[in-house]
């Protein structure tokens, strides 16, 4: 099978894909220049709902990369665009547990945001939280105890950063669960709600499309839920054991964006020829 083969659209994944926290991972930046280059389209597509897609934008700038607000979906932006179809926003009101990345969209989307110990909220989001504190946690548990929806925005247990793997919005999720008995709704990956709001922007089709990640339990098993290929690069969580324990496959591995690149100009060389 040709590498890469009849693409013209790209989902890519961020942490553990272009960077491991602030830290740009080799060939970033001609990565972005050969898929401009090649006039392939993408969106930068993450689980982590901590950043707005402004911040993110900045901390591209800082690497070197350019790219429009429109490239940017996050899974507290799919979260918001989710919630804004299936609820009325103007008589809605939810608890977040979360960052601006998380509160921002919501409030673009009109809905109502309630404080610590208010009760009645119709929905709880969770989303990755490094000011999380008790009072959240305690907020979030009782208005999921006394009916509020809980969704969360994406279900990943770790994260890759500069130093090291840490915890990810999973694991509180995890926490809320065992303290309220109730499971989340998850929007991100491996929910097909999410890339199907990927395809959406890019305007493209499930055969054109290929996904970008590092992660087995999340990119590739939501390419796979999705219909896409997937390709997984090993710069991240998961790695070759896993893939030999796991019942689901992507359809390619490569070492690194570097390898990438390479793939897609050979791909584009071969559909010239």
């Amino acid at each position: 099978m040709q590498m890469l083969d009849n693409t013209n659209a790209l989902i890519i994944d961020m942490d553990g894909v272009l960077w491991h926290g602030s830290k740009p991972l080799p060939g970033l930046q001609e990565f972005f220049k050969t898929i401009n280059t090649l006039d392939i389209s993408f969106i930068l597509a993450t689980n982590n709902a901590s950043q707005t897609a402004g911040q993110y934008l900045a901390k591209l700038a800082n690497m070197g990369i350019t790219v429009g607000i429109d490239q940017i979906l996050t899974s507290g932006m799919a979260t918001a665009h989710y919630l804004s179809e299936h609820y009325t926003p103007d008589s809605t009101r939810i608890f977040v547990v979360g960052e601006d990345g998380a509160t921002e969209p919501l409030r673009q989307k009109g809905f109502t945001l309630t404080g610590l110990y208010e009760p009645n909220a119709d929905i709880v989001v969770c989303g990755k939280d490094s000011t999380l504190t008790w009072d959240k946690l305690a907020t979030a548990s009782i208005n999921i105890s006394t009916g509020a929806q809980f969704i969360g925005t994406n279900a990943d247990t770790t994260l890759p950063t500069e130093r090291g793997v840490t915890l990810g919005n999973g694991a509180i999720l995890k926490a809320l669960e065992t303290a309220t008995g109730i499971s989340p709704t998850v929007i991100g990956k491996p929910e097909p709600i999410f890339y199907q709001q990927a395809m959406a922007l890019l305007g493209s089709k499930p055969e054109h499309t290929v996904a970008i990640g590092d992660r087995l339990e999340t990119d590739i098993l939501g390419a796979v839920r999705t219909g896409i290929r997937s390709l997984m690069v090993l710069t991240g969580i998961s790695n070759t054991n896993d893939l030999a324990n796991s019942p689901y496959q992507p359809t390619w591995v490569l070492p690194d964006l570097n390898a990438i690149t390479q793939a897609l100009i050979a791909a584009k060389s071969q559909q010239q020829q």
